[in-house]
């Protein structure tokens, strides 16, 4: 069965369900690195992509959304760059099957509010939340703020770029 459209998890409407070892068969996240580039040197620039609302982002979203920044700065070469993903799913996301065929609507009529199996993970953020991280030098600007700008369209939520360098800098 294929997974269900963002809009259906993107408010969190239900109370936090976090805990791993109560849920049997609650799949593991997506997101297996969370740090990129060479984390010890010292850059220019940084930049953060900054939620401007609340709401939930799934895993496979959020991993999506890595892997297309990440691209981009790989170009610049291992050591010019540091990206760092700062949100984390906790939340286990519930789904309660349904029958989806002709004439499902008279045969199934379904529990109202039922709990569900787990199907994915999200991340809850509020609003001015820092989602993701670039830190590059004066060479690696543009691709930074491309990646971000590109990373702004594949998220689900409405975003900022703010970008640092000495100066508070903020782009819509």
């Amino acid at each position: 069965m294929p997974l269900r459209p963002g809009r259906c998890y993107r408010s969190p409407g239900t109370p936090p369900y976090t805990r791993k070892e109560y849920a049997p068969g609650a799949p593991n996240s997506k997101i297996t690195k969370f740090h990129f580039g060479s984390a010890n040197a010292t850059f220019v620039h940084k930049m953060d992509l900054v939620v401007t609302t609340p709401g939930q982002v799934r895993h496979n979203s959020l991993e999506s959304t890595r892997m297309t920044i990440h691209k981009i700065l790989s170009t610049l070469g291992e050591e010019n760059y540091f990206f760092k993903v700062r949100k984390y799913p906790h939340q286990i996301l519930r789904e309660n099957k349904m029958m989806a065929f002709a004439g499902a609507d008279r045969m199934q009529q379904g529990m109202r509010l039922s709990f569900g199996k787990p199907t994915g993970l999200a991340a809850r953020v509020k609003k001015g939340d820092v989602v993701f991280t670039v830190a590059v030098n004066d060479g690696g600007f543009e691709s930074a703020m491309q990646a971000l700008r590109i990373a702004q369209a594949k998220f689900p939520l409405p975003t900022l770029i703010i970008s640092r360098n000495g100066s508070e800098r903020v782009t819509k």
